[in-house]
């Protein structure tokens, strides 16, 4: 019986010590061929053994590198990919660069710049106008998100014509719902719709009469007994 502690290090536990006992089986071949065969057997087990990796980009490309990886980089076959080696797994990745954007208007952030550039450019005037009323509108959401009162159409004019030097101006008055706008409570019977659907659907009114004295579940229960 075999301990692991007699063993020798297992390099990926994702694929197991079968895997890696395969692996230094394919080192002992020394007919070229036959270890090429096998190799390609080896990629197909380790994708079966872990098919999560079908769902990654370029997964047989990782298996590749996961079998030379587990060889110690010592393994000569052919791979349909560049073989990495033991400098390009242990390099740094280069340094992502972070986009750094300073917008003018803080509260209305750096992509509304672009909508706005890109209408002053436009020179086609329905387009321009489309996108003036799709600024507005932005503009007041922005405003209705952040504030607890709801700003006026004037307001959105005059900071759209100073922010556009009064180049870009809306024609349409954009609504938006305000969070803090309880008008349309009203709109079934004067703000009591769910205590009025109680009312009148509740479980008092089931009963023939709307009440258990007046024959509602009495009555049932006398029809029952008629019945069976």
């Amino acid at each position: 019986m075999e301990y692991n502690t007699t063993r020798n290090h297992l390099i990926m536990r994702e694929y197991g010590r079968h895997i890696q006992k395969m692996v230094e089986y394919l080192l002992s071949i020394s007919d070229k061929e036959e270890r090429q065969r096998n190799a390609y057997a080896v990629i197909e087990l380790m994708g079966f053994l872990n098919p999560h990796l079908k769902n990654v980009e370029d997964f047989r490309h990782k298996l590749w590198d996961h079998l030379f990886l587990i060889s110690d980089f010592k393994l000569d076959v052919d791979s349909p990919y560049p073989i990495p080696t033991r400098e390009t797994l242990k390099a740094r990745p280069e340094r992502l660069r972070y986009p750094k954007k300073y917008p003018k208007f803080n509260h209305l952030g750096k992509n509304i710049e672009y909508v706005i550039d890109k209408a002053l450019k436009e020179e086609n005037p329905e387009k321009k106008q489309g996108f003036a009323n799709a600024v507005a509108y932005y503009m007041k959401l922005t405003y209705s998100n952040w504030h607890k009162e709801l700003v006026h159409d004037d307001s959105i004019q005059n900071e759209l014509s100073s922010i556009t030097h009064g180049q870009l101006e809306f024609n349409n008055r954009p609504f938006v719902k305000h969070r803090n706008d309880n008008s349309d409570r009203d709109d079934y019977g004067g703000g009591g719709g769910r205590n009025q659907y109680r009312k009148n659907y509740g479980r008092d009114n089931r009963g023939g009469n709307g009440n258990r004295g007046n024959g509602g579940r009495d009555n049932r229960n006398r029809n029952f007994k008629k019945r069976y």
